[in-house]
């Protein structure tokens, strides 16, 4: 499946040979809240009403907003959620958003993308 575009080009979503969701933001970006809820969107529409794990590649996200927080406790297409990172501040960044307390799915953060396929396939 060609990626689409989340509204406000910040990043693209796609559904994968391996029915997993893949969620990848641009380099350096500011997620904000809008764009959150822009992402689960761009989500839920490639879901077409069904669930699929979904990996969330933030290898280069500049950062995310307090109130991007709260639109993680929405529920959207993912049945689980895998966080992609390589550096500290990614780490920092996941952390963060994993502190929201009722995530509506599993989610965890993984610096190895074969990981976090085997955690996704399961």
């Amino acid at each position: 499946m060609e990626p689409i575009v989340v509204n406000g080009g910040k990043g693209t979503v796609s559904l994968e040979d391996q029915g997993i969701i893949h969620l990848l933001w641009k380099p350096n970006v500011r997620i904000e809240a809008a764009d959150a809820r822009a992402a689960m969107a761009a989500v839920n529409a490639v879901a077409q009403e069904a669930e699929y794990s979904m990996l969330v590649d933030m290898t280069t996200t500049a950062s995310l907003s307090r109130q991007d927080r709260s639109v993680f406790i929405i529920k959207c297409a993912a049945s689980r959620i895998a966080l992609l990172g390589t550096s500290p501040v990614d780490r920092i960044l996941a952390n963060w958003s994993l502190g929201v307390q009722n995530l509506p799915c599993p989610t965890r953060f993984f610096t190895s993308r074969s990981e976090a396929m085997k955690w996704l396939l399961v």
